[in-house]
């Protein structure tokens, strides 16, 4: 018994003090990919809100008693369509008076212009002296403008009789009407009778922030704005149940200054509209496109945000991760378009960036992307 318990003890003193001769490593699985370049398009996405090229307010020139309406509210009309009618019968008057005070002013013109004839040789021949020449000449002149501005007078009462005809000053659609037949309207009314909405082609109003508006610049070749306008691609208008307008658009006008209140800037699209479905007053969102070339294209779990900042994990030639800040131009649901800070050929871990410490070794496993080509995408 004694040469066993000492054999026991003597097996346990040698297992106790064997010290580990090597530790082993052991090295995470973890996946990555290959960056590659593409081509992009993204989308920048603004409310608007539609006007017709022409929005004008239907008021009476004059006053006096609605005497015929000949349009319903809602009603497409043609430019000079004859909508309503004051009653004429007072400026019908005016007018007949205005001739014949003309008449009358013609008549006096004449007899004078008779009195200098006559008179013009017997001062030639020393019969009367010129004094009395002098006098009819005066005369005549004096008449000469009584008739004149008895002619701007008649053009005047013509001008007034043509605006109780109402028509309108150019093609759409009319509003509601505010005055009925038989109303008292004048210039000076508060409200318009109508208004009339040229639709034939609309303009789309939209605002870029002063940041937007920076990028949307330099995006494009040219001098000046109106160069850069010309160089630009069409823009879509979103209607509100989220449809696609069938008709592109191009942007044809910035502000010339950006609101001090809101730090945006006001820019115009015009869209034509041959079946008239958009009307003034009606709302959408301009999707504006934004092509990049040759951009990075990464999925969006393979990245992490410190501090707003957006970095991803790089594997090199021996497999040793490291942080690596990048620059993201777009992105859409699943990926994001990288303008600086990676390139064609770099490898990233896409997954399990939690778990990785920076100088960390790893055995790569290399995924596809399942990025496809043409990509479209959408940025707010």
């Amino acid at each position: 018994m004694k040469i066993i318990s000492f054999i026991i003890m003597a097996a346990i003193w040698v297992s106790c003090s064997d010290e580990p001769k090597t530790q082993q490593t052991f090295l995470k699985n973890i996946p990555v990919i290959t960056v590659r370049t593409d081509t992009a398009t993204t989308y920048s996405e603004y409310p608007s809100s539609i006007e017709g090229t022409a929005n004008v307010e239907i008021r009476p020139e004059i006053s006096g008693k609605l005497g015929a309406i000949y349009i319903d509210e809602g009603q497409y009309v043609q430019k000079g369509q004859l909508m309503f009618k004051i009653d004429d019968y007072s400026y019908r008057e005016r007018l007949h008076n205005a001739k014949a005070s003309l008449h009358a002013a013609q008549a006096q013109y004449r007899s004078a212009s008779i009195e200098v004839e006559k008179l013009a040789p017997l001062v030639k021949n020393n019969v009367v002296s010129s004094y009395q020449l002098k006098t009819a000449q005066a005369a005549q002149e004096m008449a000469k403008g009584n008739m004149q501005q008895m002619e701007a007078t008649v053009r005047s009462a013509e001008i007034e009789l043509g605006y109780t005809s109402i028509k309108a000053p150019a093609s759409g659609y009319l509003g509601r009407l505010s005055k009925k037949k038989g109303s008292i309207i004048s210039p000076l009314d508060s409200e318009p009778i109508t208004s009339l909405s040229d639709i034939q082609k609309v303009h789309v109003y939209f605002s870029m922030s002063e940041k937007d508006f920076i990028i949307f610049r330099n995006q494009y070749a040219g001098e000046s704005i109106e160069a850069k306008l010309k160089n630009m691609p069409a823009v879509d208008l979103i209607l509100s149940d989220d449809s696609t307008y069938p008709v592109a658009g191009r942007i044809d006008m910035v502000d010339g200054q950006f609101n001090k209140n809101t730090g945006s800037v006001t820019l115009r699209a015009v869209f034509q509209n041959p079946d008239r479905i958009l009307r003034s007053g009606n709302t959408g969102t301009i999707r504006v496109s934004h092509l990049h070339q040759n951009i990075a294209v990464i999925p969006q779990a393979a990245t992490m945000e410190i501090q707003d900042k957006t970095f991803v994990f790089v594997v090199d030639k021996s497999n040793q991760v490291s942080k690596q800040l990048i620059k993201i131009s777009g992105k859409d649901d699943d990926s994001f378009y990288v303008k600086e800070g990676i390139g064609s050929g770099t490898r990233i871990i896409t997954a399990g960036i939690g778990n990785i410490q920076e100088g960390e070794k790893i055995i790569p496993q290399q995924v596809m992307s399942s990025i496809k080509n043409g990509l479209k995408t959408k940025m707010n």
